[in-house]
């Protein structure tokens, strides 16, 4: 994994906006690293006759800047039109995003938070093409401390926070809330509860709760939209409706609709909570009053989160679907514009699930056909992640795997890793994982990545299975992929491990990314067997090809080992050009955080050591013990290579509690890979000089990996038990590792311990 981002058109995502906005076209100043719907980010405006919600407006401007605004009721109370209304009045010191279920990958949710930073002038707009890349819930202290000094208290709104499930997400959200500066504020809108410690943040003082009842309209509120409506009601009347529907916004909206009809108020109206008036409602006052034809189109096309007359057209077979939306648009059937064009549209999420439960019903034998023409339309049309959301809910699964290996590079590569994760993950839930050996590899190789090597064993045990002559869908053969996997993992020992890259090589299509990859895993056999001089060559060729195919982790990752061969002929001068190449490289390409960068920062704090820079190599081990959490057995060659390097760094140091720690790290590994070549000996004689380094500063480098993993959380919002379930531990072992933790840095508090680590070098990211 870890070729370049490839740039493509955006894809439109659900949009949970209100019943009634309008988006304004949308231009962002600054650009992002994947595909993110800009509209997400637009404050909707407010289409004229939506009536002003005085009284919840009028209770948050008394409440002050409190940090947060909770807006938690049903459907159909007017939270997102209540949270565009407070949004409207802040004005340039607001900023928007509208949640959808893309949100639940901790790289999207960051990457939103950036960009509504931006919005409002408190980072700079570099900020978006890296918070992502970070790790999730420990990405936002770094995100907050980004935030300019003197840079204005604004507001974050979030709308339809609901759909936002992923607990690291949540974890993401709260972490973010309780790290706000005094004046700063967060409005969110919710069906559920706040993903949030409201508990506390009551007691603190610190949060507004809006709840349904606020939300209810009052009298002159009901009079106001009844009046907007055209609809001249006595004051009998506006009592009697706004009576009937408990002030529930929604039902007092669709009964005006009815009422302008020329209807009577209906003595049915029923009490606002209950799902069953919504769909009572909704029924009486839209579907009632359509056509067949205007409900089979209605009922059709609820499936698709966004509309537009070609999708439509394609999706249930018809002409003349744009018309038929602006039509049912002006009919105020919430039927909502998504643009000033009327090219986009969605229905009222009220709206959808009455007409999806209704398709359900009355044609439920057609809804896998209806997703799959419109996963055909979004893959025509370039929008493969919508594609293959449609290919899922159609189970085709051939169609899936295609678009998710088409795909899954450049959004790796954008730091979309639970994104990925959830496409590969969809084939072992659906069961179908044996029947795509394609999927299985990568997955086994992504696993491998995200350092679950008991899955990713399992992974390429199931790839294993597929004939060898098998093509894949680039023309590559199965024979080959396999190869691909098998040099990666290095299961097998050395000349295994340069036997499969040359198989490797030669089975995989010419066009294939990995052939870069087959080149580099040749050239390290060679430095395995301890054969610097027929690496060289292999090396610089494989630093072009990965170039050349866009792959920048590993071209960075080759030149670091091209170091190791610069070095084994003591020339310092061709180590530091190929350190000062990669460094570059990684900092231009957002690749601090990938684990393949460990190498690079290893080989710059060893140069540091060479040249007598003691500051620069202590902060680059730093930065190379940041990463060694990542560094495991599933893949193993480059892991055990940083942490020889970084332990040969700290004996440089006289630092013996670093090198200890590490090299004990390298040495587990190696016990999990008996056949890794000279690295079995480099580790012994190391541990031999790590014997006679009768020195030590202590600190960050003598944590273990499993400390290292468990610090960035000590900055973090959770207490013990909850980063224990962060990272499948007991409390117990958490606490244990804590103290190890305080111990070793000479702390006594959490705080002191993460002051403690950065005064030592440790970047905590």
């Amino acid at each position: 994994m870890g070729t370049s981002a490839q740039a493509s058109t955006p894809a439109p995502r659900r949009s949970a906006t209100s019943p009634w906005p309008l988006d304004a076209p949308v231009e962002l100043p600054f650009d992002l690293p994947f595909d993110l719907s800009p509209a997400k980010l637009q404050r909707p405006t407010i289409r004229p006759g939506i009536v002003r919600r005085t009284g919840a407006l009028a209770r948050i401007s008394a409440a002050g800047r409190v940090s947060v605004i909770s807006i938690v009721a049903p459907a159909g109370y007017g939270k997102s039109t209540l949270l565009t209304q407070w949004a409207g009045l802040v004005g340039a010191g607001a900023a928007w995003i509208s949640c959808d279920s893309g949100d639940n990958d901790p790289a999207v949710l960051l990457t939103c938070l950036a960009a509504a930073l931006v919005h409002v002038g408190a980072v700079d707009p570099a900020v978006t093409r890296t918070a992502g890349q970070a790790a999730g819930l420990t990405a936002v202290p770094a995100l907050m401390e980004a935030i300019r000094p003197d840079a204005q208290p604004a507001v974050i709104a979030f709308d339809h926070l609901e759909e936002i499930t992923n607990l690291e997400c949540h974890d993401v959200l709260t972490e973010f809330v309780l790290r706000l500066a005094p004046g700063w504020q967060v409005a969110m809108a919710s069906r559920h509860p706040l993903p949030l410690p409201v508990a506390r943040l009551r007691t603190q003082g610190r949060v507004l709760e809006i709840g349904a009842r606020d939300l209810a309209m009052t009298a002159e509120e009901t009079a106001s939209m009844l009046a907007d409506a055209g609809i001249p009601a006595a004051e009998a009347t506006v009592e009697q409706l706004a009576g009937r529907t408990e002030g529930w916004p929604v039902g007092v909206y669709l009964t005006s609709l009815g009422l302008r009809r020329g209807t009577h108020l209906p003595v049915d109206v029923g009490a606002a909570p209950a799902e069953r008036s919504v769909t009572d409602y909704l029924r009486a006052e839209i579907l009632d009053q359509t056509t067949d034809d205007e409900m089979t189109f209605l009922t059709r096309t609820s499936l698709l989160p966004r509309l537009c007359g070609a999708l439509c057209d394609e999706t249930v077979e018809r002409r003349g679907s744009a018309e038929l939306l602006e039509r049912l648009e002006r009919r105020n059937l919430l039927v909502v514009p998504l643009d000033r064009h009327r090219t986009w549209y969605r229905y009222h999420h009220l709206l959808q699930e009455l007409l999806e439960e209704e398709l359900r019903r009355r044609e439920p034998e057609i809804v896998p056909r209806l997703h799959a023409r419109a996963a055909a339309w979004f893959e025509a049309n370039g929008l493969a992640d919508e594609a293959i959301e449609h290919a899922q809910a159609a189970g085709d699964t051939g169609r899936v795997a295609r678009l998710v290996l088409d795909r899954m590079q450049s959004v790796w590569a954008s730091g979309r890793v639970d994104t990925v994760l959830r496409w590969v993950t969809w084939f072992e839930d659906e069961e179908v994982l044996d029947c795509h050996p394609q999927i299985a590899l990568h997955g086994a190789l992504i696993l491998a990545l995200l350092g679950r090597a008991e899955d990713a064993e399992r992974w390429a045990a199931i790839a294993e299975h597929a004939a060898p002559e098998a093509l894949a869908s680039d023309g590559s053969t199965m024979l080959g992929l396999h190869a691909y996997l098998r040099a990666i993992l290095a299961r097998d020992g050395v000349e295994a491990m340069r036997r499969d890259a040359r198989v490797g090589f030669a089975e995989l299509a010419p066009t294939s990314p990995y052939r870069a990859t087959m080149l580099y895993t040749e050239g390290l056999a060679d430095l395995l067997d301890g054969h610097p001089e027929r690496a060289d060559p292999i090396l610089a060729h494989a630093v072009d090809v990965a170039v050349r195919a866009g792959a920048l982790p590993l071209a960075v990752l080759v030149l670091a080992e091209q170091c190791i061969v610069a070095a084994a002929s003591d020339d310092w001068t061709r180590v530091a050009g190929y350190v000062d190449r990669a460094v570059s490289m990684v900092v231009a390409g957002g690749f601090e955080d990938y684990w393949t960068t460990a190498l690079v920062d290893a080989w710059a704090a060893r140069l540091a050591v060479h040249q007598g820079d003691v500051d620069e190599a202590r902060r680059y081990a730093g930065q190379t013990a940041r990463l060694r959490p990542l560094l495991v057995y599933s893949i193993p060659v480059v892991p055990v290579q940083v942490l020889l390097e970084l332990t040969r760094v700290y004996i440089g140091l006289g630092d013996a509690g670093g090198a200890d720690a590490t090299l004990r790290q390298a040495e587990d590994i190696l016990g999990k890979r008996s056949q890794l070549g000279v690295l079995h000996d480099q580790a012994r004689a190391l541990r031999e000089e790590v014997e006679r380094v009768v020195t030590g500063r202590g600190g960050t480098s003598s944590l273990t990996a499993a400390e290292l993993r468990l610090l960035p959380l000590l900055r973090t919002h959770l207490s013990l038990a909850q980063i224990g379930d962060r990272l499948h531990l007991s409390r117990s072992t958490v606490k244990t590792q804590t103290n190890s933790i305080y111990r070793k840095l000479g702390a006594s508090s959490r705080g002191e311990a993460v002051s403690r680590s950065r005064e030592l070098g440790l970047d905590l990211r």
